[in-house]
């Protein structure tokens, strides 16, 4: 079994389903990562900006012991430039390569325009009749994005993981990009995700959770 996790920006896969990662890994999935974006020098990036964040990158797929990777490396804040049939061309190539059971991936209505490039594009490349070995999507809640949706599209789970043995590891590894993690209350700090979890987790039964919304789910 394989689950795939896709994110617009390197953070997002921890902020969203780091605890998620962790305990399907545990319980013998293969984990794919597909990222959208990076740092380059010539997205206007410092030469040291692009090595932290590429350091960055390695030690989070060391932390998670990824089974894939792949990095398309476009510009941040800047995907609604790209003709999205490439796009769809290029994500639904890789599908086809690790025939992923599960995927993850934005909320459809993150206030973020580069999230909701990656939705779109994902929710091309996952038809039944094209990808009949895609069995499960979920959409997650990315802190700072999925809670700045518009009221009447705010973002509610309807599919809870128990992550309470992974919670400190998932904080671990998100303060590998100590440049994205600042004191609460920003939404994305150590308190802020935490409590979130906490508070999923009262949703659920448990110590701590994180949420997604199901945009697909088939039963054999």
């Amino acid at each position: 079994m394989i689950l795939m996790v896709v994110s617009p920006h390197p953070d997002d896969e921890t902020l969203g389903a780091g605890g998620t990662i962790l305990r399907y890994k545990k319980n013998g999935y293969k984990i794919a990562w597909l990222n959208f974006t990076d740092k380059k020098e010539e997205y206007g990036y410092s030469i040291t900006e692009v090595d932290k964040r590429t350091s960055q990158i390695n030690n989070v797929i060391k932390s998670y012991d990824f089974d894939y990777f792949y990095n398309l490396k476009l510009q941040p804040s800047g995907l609604d430039k790209y003709h999205k049939k490439d796009l769809i061309e290029e994500v639904s190539n890789i599908i086809r390569q690790i025939e992923p059971n599960r995927i993850i991936l934005p909320y459809r209505y993150d206030i973020h325009s580069d999230h909701k490039v990656v939705f779109d594009v994902l929710n091309s490349c996952t038809k039944v009749f094209r990808f009949p070995f895609i069995k499960c999507i979920l959409m997650m809640e990315i802190p700072s994005e999925s809670d700045y949706a518009n009221s009447d599209n705010g973002f509610v789970p309807n599919y809870f993981i128990d992550i309470s043995d992974f919670i400190e590891k998932k904080i671990k590894i998100l303060n590998i990009y100590d440049d994205e993690i600042k004191e609460h209350p920003f939404p994305r700090s150590e308190d802020s995700v935490k409590s979130l979890a906490l508070i999923r987790g009262c949703a659920s039964g448990c110590r701590y959770a994180e949420g997604f919304r199901i945009l697909k789910f088939i039963e054999d």
